[in-house]
């Protein structure tokens, strides 16, 4: 008697818990979460299969989304052009993959000190400090562009990889996302670890930022899709120094014959982005949903 009256008030419990949405209700949420899908992968499908097609497809009207006959000519024809510059590709590569890599570790390393210093410390000026972080976030590269040239130029670091690396270090997305995410961290866990002896340096690598890995994971992406597409042709002029991007799109630039090998080079500058987001795709969701969490 006793175990069916158990039974009862779990199964009381469960029906109490149970959403109260209808069948109906469910099928139009998860049309619109399809039609919202089909809507943000076009774009990409579009570009691959436009990569795929060969020149006389590329301009048929009406257009077709799929190519009827795909052929990697496109790609073969960009490395063509690629081999016919003075500059190796493997140069342009370098350059990018270098500024990239230098830029995304000096950015996810400034941003996570100086957050964990605003988060978890209360100093004079903190408030009005992280204040002018906000007001930074308003700003776009190209508001701010003349005076980073200037800066720039009297550090004598114009026409170098040091003039796209270092303002990348002190990008003020990377601090605000951070140190919001770094609040969600209970003050008991790093006065604890104070108490059994640990250093700041101990405690801010290996207690605060494998509670982070959410965070720096999706500043990552947000650091690489920024310094992967940069041109920097700003202040970098030497064309040895040049980024890949610059490259690949002087050769977008080349007219209606090199149509094809411009849909290869948007092809290959989204995939990298793309292949990060995709192998992090869980953690950013788990940023986004404990970004609002406080302790």
């Amino acid at each position: 008697m006793m175990k069916k009256q158990s039974i009862q008030k779990i199964t009381n419990i469960a029906n109490r818990r149970s959403p109260n949405r209808s069948r109906g209700g469910d099928a139009f949420i998860y049309l619109m979460l399809g039609i919202t899908a089909i809507i943000m992968a076009y774009p990409l499908v579009f570009a691959v299969a436009a990569s795929l097609k060969p020149l006389d497809e590329l301009f048929r009207f009406p257009p077709r989304l799929l190519p009827v006959n795909p052929t990697f000519d496109n790609f073969a024809d960009l490395v063509v052009t690629m081999g016919q510059s003075w500059v190796p590709f493997g140069r342009y590569l370098t350059n990018t993959v270098l500024i990239t890599l230098i830029g995304t570790a000096g950015h996810l390393l400034v941003a996570s000190m100086a957050a964990f210093v605003l988060a978890k410390y209360d100093f004079p000026g903190s408030k009005a400090f992280f204040r002018l972080v906000v007001v930074a976030l308003m700003f776009s590269g190209y508001v701010t562009g003349i005076p980073n040239y200037l800066v720039l130029t009297r550090l004598h670091l114009v026409d170098t990889p040091w003039a796209v690396i270092l303002p990348a270090f002190a990008a003020p997305i990377g601090l605000f996302l951070m140190k919001q995410f770094m609040e969600s961290i209970p003050m008991a866990l790093i006065e604890s670890a104070k108490i059994d002896g640990a250093s700041e340096w101990r405690i801010f690598v290996q207690i605060v930022m494998p509670n982070v890995k959410p965070a720096w994971l999706t500043l990552i992406i947000f650091s690489v899709q920024g310094l992967w597409n940069v041109r920097a042709q700003t202040v970098i002029y030497s064309e040895a120094k040049k980024t890949l991007t610059y490259a690949l799109q002087q050769i977008q630039a080349g007219g209606i014959a090199r149509t094809g090998q411009a849909a290869a080079v948007t092809v290959i500058m989204i995939l990298v982005p793309i292949i990060i987001f995709i192998m992090s795709q869980t953690q950013i969701l788990e940023t986004m949903a404990s970004s609002g969490i406080k302790e």
